[in-house]
């Protein structure tokens, strides 16, 4: 951050500077002393270490000045309203490095191409000749050149990825006093970025009680850049999502076949069974991966062995939990639902690896 003051007495000015900021910033800055010459400009650099992620406005200034005889100081308050916006961490990523990563994977031969009829590009017109299917026939154009014209097809190289992030109850959880929101959101930033990297069209939807935030499949650094906004503004809420009208709201929003990965948690099976039901959903027009944070906390209260009673009461309370929990999983793959079962640390890694496996076995 860099400012640059000048002021108009001929005298040298010694003056108190403490700033409040909006609070990805850190609210408020500890109080500096800075020397002003008469008639010049002096410019002051400062580092600004945001504290957290999130959006942020507002901003005030605080001046005291120190009298001529040195003796007093008069006070000023200046309005400096800030827009702010602090984005996820492309842990170690360029932006700048996309294009060509994106080549050398394409030349590694690391692109899936499938030949559905759905899945092609119309390039242009040809003659039919004898051995072409005949579903490729344009039958206008041949009515007006008076032979058989057939459709040519190049393959569509470009598939669809869309995050969706439950920013509900579920993940306002702490994990080592970090939220499971944290961690969704630097998968969700590695995923996105890999997605570009394979020059794929990438897309977010967060979303708890209402829609927080939707960013439709879009190609290159304007798809990336799309997305680290909406992350950059994910809130978890201590609410229960509306899943019908979250799902609904996708539903209209895109209509192209996509790999929708689906960051979320569960509990049992009977408190997932909307959630599971909206995921089975996607079946239809979607390849849905659904990404559940284990909590490593919980698994070492099942495994740790009980010194009193109340001990053995967490742990058999533990043990229950996981076995619901691992019963909703089991419903989601008996439904054709594709689920990562991770611990939050390992959650960016592992999906990263998954987005790999799915693209070179050609599954979307």
């Amino acid at each position: 951050m860099r400012y640059r003051w000048r002021h108009a007495k001929r005298r040298r000015l010694t003056i108190l500077v403490q700033e409040t900021l909006p609070a990805p910033l850190g609210l408020a800055t500890g109080v500096r002393r800075l020397a002003l010459a008469p008639a010049i400009s002096t410019t002051e650099e400062l580092l600004m270490r945001p504290v957290s992620r999130g959006r942020g406005k507002g901003g005030r200034m605080t001046l005291r000045v120190l009298g001529p005889l040195g003796l007093a100081w008069w006070q000023r308050r200046l309005e400096l309203p800030w827009d702010v916006t602090v984005f996820p961490s492309l842990v170690g990523s360029s932006l700048r490095a996309l294009p060509p990563q994106a080549r050398r994977r394409r030349q590694a031969g690391l692109r899936s191409v499938q030949r559905r009829g759905e899945g092609r590009l119309f390039e242009g017109l040809r003659e039919w000749v004898p051995g072409d299917d005949t579903r490729i026939i344009d039958w206008k154009a041949t009515a007006r050149r008076g032979k058989p014209i057939a459709r040519q097809y190049e393959d569509e190289r470009r598939e669809h990825l869309l995050i969706l992030i439950d920013a509900g109850r579920q993940l306002t959880a702490e994990i080592d006093g970090v939220p499971r929101i944290e961690a969704a959101i630097d998968a969700a930033v590695r995923l996105a970025h890999a997605a570009v990297e394979h020059d794929d069209n990438v897309g977010v939807m967060i979303f708890a009680d209402v829609i927080q935030s939707f960013v439709p499949p879009t190609r290159g650094r304007r798809g990336l850049r799309g997305v680290l906004g909406a992350l950059a503004a994910a809130e978890a809420r201590l609410v229960e999502p509306d899943y019908p009208a979250a799902f609904r709201y996708l539903a209209v929003r895109n209509r192209r076949r996509a790999l929708t990965v689906f960051f979320t948690d569960v509990i049992d099976r009977t408190a997932s069974d909307a959630v599971v039901g909206q995921v089975a959903s996607l079946r239809g027009r979607h390849v849905p991966l659904a990404v559940t944070l284990r909590d490593p906390a919980l698994e070492r209260v099942a495994v740790r062995r009980p010194l009193n009673e109340q001990r053995a009461f967490e742990r058999a309370a533990a043990e229950e939990l996981l076995l619901a929990r691992e019963d909703a999983l089991g419903e989601m793959r008996r439904r054709g639902i594709l689920v990562l079962d991770v611990l939050p640390a390992a959650a960016a890694e592992a999906v990263v690896e998954r987005y790999h496996q799915l693209k070179r076995r050609g599954v979307l």
